[in-house]
């Protein structure tokens, strides 16, 4: 299975995801002009690793900022998550910074949407 590493730019975020140590990184801005598109690797990423996932999964998450459509998928890459949790253990680190409470107020969401996510909330 093919590691993903996909640089930063202006308006997408870098995503690192490496099977062989069951970690996924998405970190930055995330407002591409075609949101389906551009995340569409890292769903069938997700597909292939959870055929045969690590026995721990980290996510680390650090979007300063994302738009609506990004939320719309990241509400989606929860809940794939959420019906993987039987398979591997999965540990999502939502990194903010403590002075923007939008990235705050929005982790706390994904909290109470996914009470069976272990998601914690994390300054940097």
């Amino acid at each position: 299975m093919c590691d993903i590493d996909i640089a930063s730019t202006k308006y997408t975020p870098k995503i690192y995801m490496n099977a062989s140590k069951g970690l996924i990184e998405i970190s930055g801005k995330s407002y591409p002009e075609n949101t389906f598109e551009f995340y569409a690797p890292v769903i069938e990423w997700l597909e292939n690793y959870f055929e045969n996932p690590k026995d721990t999964t980290t996510v680390n998450i650090e979007i300063i900022y994302f738009n609506s459509s990004t939320s719309k998928f990241l509400f989606d890459f929860f809940d794939f998550l959420e019906e993987n949790t039987t398979k591997s253990k999965i540990e999502i680190n939502w990194i903010y910074d403590e002075e923007n409470e939008t990235a705050l107020e929005a982790g706390e969401e994904f909290v109470e949407d996914f009470e069976t996510l272990e998601i914690n909330l994390k300054t940097k």
